[in-house]
């Protein structure tokens, strides 16, 4: 782990003594909230349903995994591990992630063991490496290869598994799903390096492609495809058989475009954002939710004149992927970032605006004051500010009361407490969002 250590800074600020902290009060957001409840027996279900136990009798299959935080995570690979081995299959585990987890086997497996996915929770072997075969290349303008784990490459069938969300840097028909688990998951560093070295504005048409190539040169058996709602909890697991596989995954995109979570009201001079992580989103914090990407599609999608990161979750592993996009942080924050981690994920995938570090301060105090007072046109006792956990928890948030005209007609919106003013500990420190 590679840290660098940020001094205690301070410098004259002209008329900060006149920003005043806002009057906050605790809001509710409504959003679909219809769940699986019980999620091995509906997989257990969706995979008899599939007709998948002759085919997969007698071989060994390889069952991916990435590095997106999903619930009940260890709960569904080890149903599906199970359901093989009920089946006659010898089932194992790929780590599928592209250069995430610093793009080295033990990165990989500390992402995987976080969630619970360890050789001994799940009954079946975990086979990591960064090593790939070729397997094929896509017609595009320079050929680019397309790559498979080499074990994944050598089983007698695969298994695809993946959330599917909306991306964080393109927009398409197929965007974070089952189809870029081929193109890049399962690519290791060295395809997603050569993937990426196209720009994200090439994602849309190039994924589809590479999914082509890769389901017609290797014996892909199903994919199991899930959706989270708004509240962080599984609303859709769908399993396809291979020919329905790009299908299915653009189906399960538009579901969980629609039940994405946003914020209901726009327009704001501050969004605090608690913590951020490979977990939460791919850039750390959704820019769907934040408006703030590294590509222009999302400029339109929130507003705010500032963007303040408070920290990294526990599940990042210290990787700072979309810190860059804040207008400032603290010392502390910066302080807990492994950069080495975090410069191999944006070199690989060329976004190294994203390593860009923003003006920090030391403590939160501080960067709140610092935030607001570099606003423009605005009275300082009226900010407009909100406050997020991270960009999945969106049901409970705070707001100012400045913005409580915009949200009181609202019937998907409810004030649930009286206004409030923060409470910061003896070092200048919020507490973290509960």
């Amino acid at each position: 782990m590679k840290n660098i250590n940020f001094p205690e800074i301070s410098f004259p600020i002209q008329g900060i003594d006149s920003v005043p902290m806002p009057q906050m009060v605790r809001i509710r957001q409504k959003f679909e909230d219809d769940k699986i409840e019980d999620i091995t027996s509906h997989l257990q279900q969706k995979l008899e349903q599939s007709k998948m136990a002759a085919n997969a009798k007698g071989k060994r299959i390889a069952i991916t995994v990435g590095s997106r935080g999903i619930p009940h995570n260890a709960e569904i690979v080890r149903t599906i591990c199970d359901k093989l081995k009920e089946w006659g299959a010898k089932p194992f585990i790929v780590p599928a992630m592209g250069s995430h987890g610093g793009g080295t086997v033990e990165g990989n497996l500390e992402i995987i063991n976080g969630y619970g996915i360890t050789e001994e929770a799940m009954g079946v072997p975990i086979l990591a490496s960064m090593e790939v075969v070729q397997i094929g290349s896509i017609n595009d303008a320079v050929g680019t290869p397309v790559y498979c784990d080499k074990y994944a490459a050598e089983a007698d069938g695969i298994v695809l598994y993946n959330k599917v969300k909306v991306h964080t840097d393109f927009k398409g028909e197929h965007e974070s799903g089952l189809l870029k688990m081929m193109a890049i998951g399962l690519a290791k560093h060295k395809g997603c390096s050569m993937f990426h070295a196209q720009g994200f504005d090439t994602f849309a048409k190039r994924i589809p492609m590479t999914a082509e190539v890769f389901l017609s040169k290797l014996p892909v058996l199903f994919g199991v495809g899930v959706v989270q709602n708004a509240y962080d909890e599984i609303s859709e697991i769908e399993v396809y058989p291979k020919e329905k596989i790009i299908e299915g995954d653009k189906e399960l995109l538009q579901i969980a475009r629609r039940r994405f979570p946003r914020m209901l009201f726009d327009n704001i001079d501050l969004l605090i954002v608690d913590r951020i992580g490979k977990n939460i989103s791919g850039e750390g914090a959704d820019p769907n939710v934040t408006g703030r990407g590294f590509m222009p599609y999302f400029k339109d999608d929130f507003h705010t004149k500032r963007l303040m990161i408070r920290g990294l979750t526990e599940q990042s592993h210290h990787n700072a992927c979309g810190l860059g996009l804040a207008d400032i942080t603290t010392r502390k924050c910066l302080n807990s970032v492994d950069w080495e981690s975090t410069w191999v994920n944006l070199t690989t995938n060329t976004m190294i605006d994203g390593g860009k570090i923003p003006m920090y301060q030391n403590n939160d105090y501080e960067a709140i004051r610092v935030a607001i007072r570099t606003c423009t046109k605005i009275d300082f006792k009226k900010a407009r500010v909100a406050r997020i956990r991270d960009t999945l928890s969106l049901s409970e948030l705070e707001i100012s009361t400045s913005l409580i005209p915009d949200i009181r007609d609202n019937l998907n919106v409810q004030i649930i407490s009286d206004p409030y003013f923060w409470d910061f500990d003896e070092e200048g420190y919020l507490a973290d969002f509960e």
